[in-house]
């Protein structure tokens, strides 16, 4: 196909397509005699995925990053694309709910500009942070190496101490019933998604890296990978009969926290299920002890680590869910690692 057929069938102009050649970021194949460009279906999606990741504002440098592997296949491009767009109309389900709380908040004329410009920096604050955050930790790096990882022990500090009691506590908690759907947040390799499998339960597992999609889907071929991550989920409204996600919400900062209970929240059906297995501490106070302990008995390793990450207040994480209309119980592991379950009350 041709660069005007292509820009066309786009909605783009064949400026910006060869804009995106020039930064090389689609690379068509070129006639040797006219020079013409051709361009194959695969182009046309990787093409379509640029696209969607500039509507929301992703810069040219970072998509160059985020799509260097040219190898990758059209499920991959189209799951990207998925992301991209899940992305966008979250931010703007949030700019309506904005703007209608706005309209609620001058009906009688007896608002404040401090009232409305609050709403404002609110909604610009949730843009943000889902637009701006990063994985620090590169798991495209790790998801080869993740599950022996995770199995390692001895060190005077061990993240995963109690790992096989958690899962199984999750399992034993989550009531799935035939035709469920469970969403895995943070699905790894998918070492918790997949004990779901077995119970004729739906299971789609939601990943920030590639890598470790690949991996997951490669061990459990019947789990729907689908690229995402806690602050934009890739789920209509009310899709999910529950929510799990094990180890993962320590990467988020406490603000980034509450708005990934809100999405796991905005795609659970009435009556649905979230169950978090994390490292965190019971509220500030435990926290400060904890740390006290390790510096006393001089091990900074275990301080470096918590220091590192966002291990939760699990106080904060309860008092939003119990906030919003669910029953909560809470199962303790050890000094860091904790269990909360929650059900929306009917």
């Amino acid at each position: 196909m041709q660069i005007k057929e292509v820009a066309k069938r786009l909605n783009t102009t064949p400026r910006s397509i060869r804009f995106y050649e020039e930064k090389g970021l689609v690379t068509p194949k070129k006639d040797s005699e006219n020079d013409y460009r051709t361009f194959t279906e695969k182009d046309i999606v990787r093409l379509s995925t640029i696209l969607a990741m500039r509507e929301i504002g992703i810069p040219v440098k970072e998509i160059g990053v985020i799509l260097k592997n040219n190898d990758m296949s059209i499920r991959d491009y189209l799951n990207i694309q998925r992301s991209a767009l899940f992305e966008k109309w979250i931010e703007m389900k949030d700019m309506i709910g904005t703007i209608d709380q706005m309209i609620d908040s001058t009906k009688d004329d007896t608002y404040s500009i401090e009232e409305i410009f609050g709403l404002s920096q609110h909604l610009k604050e949730m843009k943000n942070a889902r637009l701006n955050w990063k994985d620090k930790w590169n798991f495209d790096n790790q998801a080869h190496s993740y599950d022996q990882n995770i199995k390692m022990c001895g060190y005077r500090f061990n993240v995963h101490q109690d790992y096989d009691e958690a899962l199984t506590k999750v399992v034993e908690t989550i009531r799935v019933k035939s035709e469920h759907v469970c969403l895995d947040i943070g699905v790894g390799t998918g070492n918790l998604g997949s004990k779901f499998l077995s119970n004729d339960t739906k299971v789609i597992g939601v990943d920030q890296s590639e890598k470790m999609l690949q991996m997951c889907k490669s061990k459990f071929p019947d789990i729907e990978t689908r690229k995402g991550h806690f602050l934009a989920l890739p789920l209509m409204d009310n899709h999910v009969d529950s929510v799990v996600t094990s180890y993962a919400l320590h990467h988020l900062t406490d603000k980034e926290k509450i708005l990934a209970l809100m999405e796991m929240d905005r795609v659970l059906k009435r009556q649905g299920q979230i169950c978090i297995v994390d490292l965190m501490f019971l509220n500030e106070q435990h926290r400060a002890e904890v740390i006290e302990n390790f510096r006393e008995s001089g091990n900074s390793e275990a301080i470096g680590a918590i220091e590192d990450e966002f291990y939760a207040d699990r106080s904060i994480l309860i008092e939003w869910l119990v906030a919003n209309n669910y029953q909560v119980s809470t199962h303790q592991f050890n000094e860091i690692l904790s269990m909360i379950y929650a059900s929306k009350i009917k």
